[in-house]
């Protein structure tokens, strides 16, 4: 009977642990129903890697996920020649700042900063870490914030074992690893990461995913 009562507690401690380690959209991320921004500016990465290519990269392809979402998004284009216009390029200077000033300038709710942490080919594949941040220009709050460890994985076995087979397999990773698949690591970590921010207005999920289960805020994963 003891034997019984502790298994019954154990599996009642397992399962109430469960239930406390998921989190919803609503739970996670409550400062993104409170404040319901609407319109987003991208700023340019900050790049701590020695890859000179991956702020433009990263760039590149943030908003179409954020728009995929339900946002508005100033138009990258226009918001980088005023940035350069204004000597405001380098994210660095207001990460730690008060967003206010983008909400004056750009008529923006939040605006969004990543920092490159990691960004380099390793083994047949490109390995990437990147921290996001959403932050509120009325509030200056962090709205959203996740960080992600991706791994594009380029690998495409031959199929043999020989000497010339692995040297084919080699020239095919090398081939894989140019700039176009640099771009698509973008955007497959750009994708990952807005895949569970709280839909925005333009989204028929707008206000409704509360419930919606939110994956780890810190995440690693491998993709191909």
């Amino acid at each position: 009977m003891k034997r019984f009562v502790f298994l019954i507690t154990i599996a009642a401690s397992l399962f109430f642990t469960s239930c406390a380690a998921t989190y919803t959209r609503g739970n996670q991320y409550p400062k993104m129903y409170e404040e319901k921004p609407l319109t987003i500016l991208v700023m340019p990465p900050i790049n701590n890697t020695t890859n000179v290519e991956a702020k433009d990269l990263l760039y590149t392809s943030i908003s179409q996920p954020l728009i995929e979402a339900g946002y508005y998004v100033v138009s990258p284009h226009l918001a980088m020649e005023l940035l350069k216009a204004e000597s405001a390029y380098d994210a660095e200077m207001f990460i730690d700042q008060d967003a206010a000033i983008f909400g004056r300038v750009f008529g923006a709710d939040a605006v969004i900063f990543s920092v490159v942490d990691v960004w380099k080919k390793k083994g047949f594949g490109i390995e990437t870490k990147i921290k996001y941040i959403v932050k509120s220009t009325s509030t200056n709050d962090i709205l959203f914030e996740r960080t992600c460890d991706l791994y594009l994985d380029l690998y495409q076995n031959s199929g043999g074992n020989s000497a010339l087979s692995q040297l084919v397999d080699l020239a095919a990773s090398a081939i894989a690893t140019a700039a176009t698949d640099h771009i698509v690591a973008a955007r497959k970590c750009n994708k990952y990461i807005f895949s569970d921010i709280p839909r925005g207005k333009y989204s028929p999920e707008y206000l409704m995913d509360k419930g919606t289960r939110a994956s780890a805020k810190d995440t690693k994963v491998t993709v191909k």
